[in-house]
Formats: C-alpha cells, sequence, structure tokens
C-alpha cells in the first residue's frame, strides 16, 4: 500500500508488525535513505544487506533470511540496495511465507509506473511503499522539524529554513547535521533541547570550508603522496580537523546514490552528467573516478567510519589531528586496493 503522507512518521518510528516489505522510491535518493534509516531505528533493528543481484539468482533468499533468527537472537531487517523489477519475484516469496522474523527494507531509484515492484509493494496489505522526491520550500522544513524532533531537537521555521539552505536541501546532509547537532547540545526525546542559530554558526555544514573538501578528495581518490604533503600543512591541533570530517562525510552522502544508480544499470557518464550545475566542471573527472573506486556496499561502511570518527572528535578534549591523519591514511589505501 501507499505510504499515507501524514502519518508516515508514525508509521517509520512505530512500525506496524503486520508489515513485511518496505519500498522507498524516487528521485530523492538520499531522501529515501533518510527515511530507511529513520525506520531502521524505529525497528530497533540492525541491517543485514542482501544484494538485489542475489535475489534475482535466488528468489527463495528474501524468505529465507526473512525468516531466519538472527545469530545471537538480535532483531534484523534485511535491506536490499539498489532494488528493482529483478527481485520481485523475492519478494512475492517473502509476502508469501507463512512466516518471518525481520522485515525487509528496499531501497530503488526512480521507478516507472508500470515497474512491478512498484505495483506489488502498492497493492499488497503487507507492504508499504513511499515515493521520494527531492526537496522543496515547506516539505524540507517539515522534514527538518519532524527529524529534529526524533533527535531531541526543537526547531524554529526560521532555524529550518537555514538549515535546509546549508544543506542545500539533501535529505542526508540535513540527517547527518541534525545528529550532529543533537550530539553537541546533548539532545535526546527524553531530554529535548532548542536548536539555536549560534550552535549553527558553530557546527553548521557551511562552517569552514577552506582547503577541507580537497583534503577529503585526496583521500577518497587515494592520492597518498599529496594527501601526507596536506596533512603536514595542518597546523597542530589546529581548528581544520572537524571541517574537514563534515567535507568528507558530506562527499561520502553524495557518492552513495549515485553510485547505487551506476550498480542498477545506468552508465557512470550519464550519472555524473545528470548532477548539471551541482557539479563544477573541474571535478567531473574526480567524481567518475570515485564512482568507480567506491561501490555502493563501500560507501555505507565508509559512512559510519566517518560519523564515528566525528563523535570521536566531538567529544575527545584532546586535538584530533592525528585520528583524522590515521583514518584519512586508511581511506586513502582503501581506495588503491
Amino acid at each position: 500500500m501507499k505510504a499515507n503522507k501524514a502519518t508516515l512518521g508514525r508509521s517509520l518510528d512505530q512500525p506496524d508488525a503486520a508489515l513485511r516489505f518496505y519500498l522507498f522510491h524516487g528521485a530523492d535518493e538520499a531522501g529515501s535513505r533518510v527515511l530507511a534509516d529513520r525506520l531502521l531505528k524505529g525497528l530497533g533493528a540492525e541491517k543485514f544487506v542482501v544484494a538485489g543481484g542475489a535475489v534475482k539468482s535466488d528468489p527463495a533468499l528474501l524468505a529465507d533470511e526473512a525468516g531466519a533468527m538472527g545469530l545471537f537472537g538480535d532483531r534484523r531487517a534485511i535491506w536490499v540496495e539498489p532494488a528493482g523489477d529483478e527481485v520481485v519475484a523475492g519478494v512475492e516469496a517473502l509476502l508469501g511465507a507463512a512466516a518471518i522474523e525481520s522485515p525487509v527494507i528496499a531501497l530503488a531509484g526512480a521507478l516507472k509506473k508500470t515497474s512491478g515492484l512498484l505495483k506489488l509493494a502498492e497493492t499488497h496489505g503487507g507492504a508499504l511503499s513511499h515515493v521520494s522526491y527531492p526537496l522543496e520550500g515547506r516539505d524540507a522544513e517539515r522534514l527538518i522539524t519532524d527529524l529534529g524532533r526524533a533527535e531531541g531537537l526543537r526547531i524554529s521555521n526560521g532555524v529550518a529554513t537555514r538549515v535546509a539552505g546549508q544543506a542545500a536541501n539533501n535529505s542526508a546532509v540535513i540527517a547527518s547535521e541534525l545528529a550532529k547537532f543533537a550530539l553537541y547540545l546533548g539532545a535526546s526525546p527524553e531530554t529535548p533541547r532548542e536548536l539555536d542559530q549560534e550552535t549553527i554558526d558553530k557546527l553548521g555544514a557551511d562552517t569552514g570550508e577552506g582547503d577541507a573538501l580537497r583534503i577529503g578528495d585526496l583521500a577518497l581518490d587515494g592520492q597518498l603522496g599529496a594527501l601526507a604533503d596536506e596533512l603536514q600543512r595542518l597546523t597542530p591541533g589546529g581548528s581544520e580537523v572537524v571541517p574537514i570530517v563534515r567535507s568528507l562525510q558530506r562527499r561520502v552522502l553524495q557518492l552513495a546514490p549515485l553510485r547505487a544508480r551506476i550498480e542498477s544499470g545506468e552508465r557512470l557518464d550519464a550519472v555524473v552528467t545528470s548532477m548539471g550545475k551541482a557539479l563544477f566542471w573541474k571535478d567531473k573527472a574526480l567524481m567518475q573516478r570515485l564512482l568507480s573506486q567506491w561501490s555502493a556496499a563501500r560507501l555505507a561502511q565508509l559512512a559510519e567510519r566517518v560519523s564515528a570518527l566525528e563523535r570521536r572528535l566531538m567529544l575527545s578534549p584532546v586535538p584530533g589531528d592525528a585520528a583524522l591523519g590515521e583514518e584519512l591514511l586508511a581511506i586513502a589505501r582503501a581506495a588503491r586496493r
């Protein structure tokens, strides 16, 4: 069935146990991922990734994995990304199974109205489908307010507008920024805090860019020599560390949905060209290299590592330039493999 826009938040935060399959699709792939992550949190489950190609080869795989208990009795959610019509038979088997232990979450890009996967998700009572459109105006503010509430942040309309502008209405960046603000303010749903302009001045997405993006790109591109040179130029204990981490995080969040489109069958050149004015022409070759070097699965792992690093740096009382350097060099070595 189609998700009800008015009750979508409740459906994600308090999932219906009768639902076995969730499909997030649409042009705003970052937005779909934010919603899927929110559902994962609502389920209190760990992500268990299954490739769409594996489901195509073995349609019984989804039902088997969804019916299996976690190794230590922990709750799981089966995560399929990217998903398309190749998984229809697997989803049909899942929805027809006698019983399951874990729901399945599938992320797709834009689907045609004739898509078999879309029709199945929209018409079956055990499935929920939601389409994500690029954020604009009030939609962005509404998302920020909802996500902020889940993080324990009270956000006024003016502050929500500023957060949306700094994040260029990118849902994944917005979610990352709000999590960062909540961590800094010590906010939680049990102990809510007001997100004010002063906090955004200190930590916002457009704070302290400088050469931060270039240093992160050198790591992602595997340019060990140039990266080592840049790291030596950093001021020991200086203020560049957190902006570099945030720039790296935003680049990874930018790459992830693009790489998912490539793995679903789109050509690399077409994906890069579709970025239009969002990509500076001098960065086209770099973007092509990064999308060739990093798979969707590796980008997902990298996003988690970078987020963990940012949390450590923000909570540490000592300068984090050594920890940053070690992580960036590790990323550069991984890019060369």
